[in-house]
């Protein structure tokens, strides 16, 4: 394979980013020369998410765009989708290879060569087979990066795919995401982002000595080197009080969280199977913002879920409103096949799914905006990224607030203070005055 190129498409969630750029190094270590997406390439690996039926149609005009790139590429299919659904996959035209939730990391070993078939050929197995957890962290950016600390989830809520694509859940061990933080701070990267399918589930059901998130949290936070920790999106249940405090007192956790909420109406949270009420997600909320009034706390909502009337939607909306949290990724139900939810027959209309979508997204930004604005003045930590437009550079301070300043080669990958200044149209504060408002760290 030496002297062949490859590409990588990665759709989806940041977990399947770091098993794609983990992908992407095996085969580099096989002599693989890795292309930008946008170039012709030998072989083409499209990295699929199936958590909304978007993300499926999305998957097919991957394939096709990277057809027209060369049409005698060899295409692969990995992830979610290609678990779910491994023959349809492969029976798209110009598809070669699909693999299965157990047989992704195995890439390597099933490129003999890359002679384009007459009829895509599909490697799968039971999910429960995808029982082992593989290291994987994203290299993509040059300022962060991305760690896989968990996969699977033995969750089963109604509305999810994902134990039906990934599996069980599994961890890594702590001396394991200890070693791959070494790697990380040997690449250069100021700010890890704890990531995983249910990443407070960390530790649960693996065998030996049983560890916990907290204990994980608590060995990072001793790691030198690295300059924050970042923790993705956690389960509210899972979310406990131990945790918060650490984040609290800690001067690598950063203050920042999302936490899937779902629906402000229990009698939803019950038939979505979510394992809490409103009543412990606003517990857990008020609970960071009287240790962390300067928190960050982004939240996941889905609007449209069979049977949801218009007075259960606006009793969400009221709930978010009241809540001081500081955005939203709102989420419009989408039918998955093999869940629970299908076998409810009220379905709520597409058209007042649109709009109710709409309506949270209109809230998210006043919330964003008026979270914002409370910190107008403040000096705040922001890590610069090498992404420039217009002659500016882009950053986020500890708690999340995306910053705007002139471009200076030098303070790419670098921690400086910023004091924020005006908030332009693009949403994020602007600052212009380098010399009295940066300090490099």
């Amino acid at each position: 394979m030496n002297g062949s190129t490859l590409a990588i498409h990665t759709l989806g969630c940041k977990l399947n980013f770091t098993e794609g750029s983990a992908i992407g190094r095996q085969l580099q270590e096989e002599g693989f020369e890795l292309v930008d997406f946008q170039q012709a390439a030998d072989l083409y690996v499209v990295n699929t998410c199936s958590v909304t039926d978007n993300a499926d149609k999305k998957c097919r005009h991957i394939i096709r765009k990277a057809l027209d790139q060369n049409p005698e590429a060899f295409i692969v299919v990995i992830g979610c989708y290609a678990q779910l659904k491994p023959k349809e996959i492969s029976e798209i035209p110009g598809v070669d290879l699909v693999l299965g939730a157990a047989e992704k990391f195995n890439l390597v070993k099933h490129l003999s060569d890359l002679t384009k078939k007459e009829a895509g050929t599909f490697v799968s197995s039971e999910v429960c087979d995808a029982n082992v957890f593989i290291n994987s962290w994203s290299d993509d950016e040059r300022t962060r990066a991305f760690l896989k600390v968990q996969d699977g989830c033995d969750y089963s809520c109604s509305f999810c795919t994902i134990p039906l694509a990934r599996g069980k859940s599994r961890s890594n061990s702590i001396e394991g995401v200890l070693k791959n933080v070494e790697e990380i701070v040997a690449a250069g990267k100021k700010e890890i982002i704890l990531t995983g399918v249910n990443l407070g589930d960390f530790g649960a059901n693996m065998p030996g000595e049983a560890y916990s998130f907290h204990d994980l949290a608590q060995e990072l936070d001793k790691v030198e080197g690295i300059e924050r920790f970042r923790i993705s999106s956690i389960e509210p249940n899972l979310l406990t009080d131990p945790i918060i405090e650490l984040v609290a007192a800690s001067n690598k956790f950063v203050p920042h969280f999302h936490i899937p909420l779902q629906s402000g109406n229990n009698r939803l949270l019950a038939l979505m199977r979510r394992r809490y009420k409103r009543e412990l997600y606003s517990d857990r909320i008020r609970k960071i913002k009287t240790l962390m009034p300067h928190c960050c706390i982004g939240v996941d909502v889905i609007v449209g879920f069979p049977t949801e009337t218009e007075e259960d939607f606006l009793e969400t909306y009221n709930f978010l409103n009241d809540l001081p949290v500081s955005y939203l990724h709102v989420f419009t139900y989408s039918e998955r096949a093999n869940t629970k939810a299908l076998e409810f027959e009220e379905v709520v209309p597409v058209a007042d799914r649109k709009r109710r979508s709409k309506m949270l997204r209109i809230l998210s930004e006043k919330k964003k905006r008026f979270f914002y604005e409370q910190h107008k003045g403040e000096r705040r930590s922001v890590l610069l990224e090498s992404k420039v437009v217009d002659g500016r550079m882009q950053g986020f301070t500890d708690n999340y607030i995306a910053v705007s300043v002139p471009f200076e080669e030098g303070l790419v990958n670098k921690i400086v203070s910023v004091d924020l200044g005006e908030i332009g149209t693009n949403g994020m504060y602007w600052s212009d005055c380098l010399k009295n408002s940066l300090q490099a760290h």
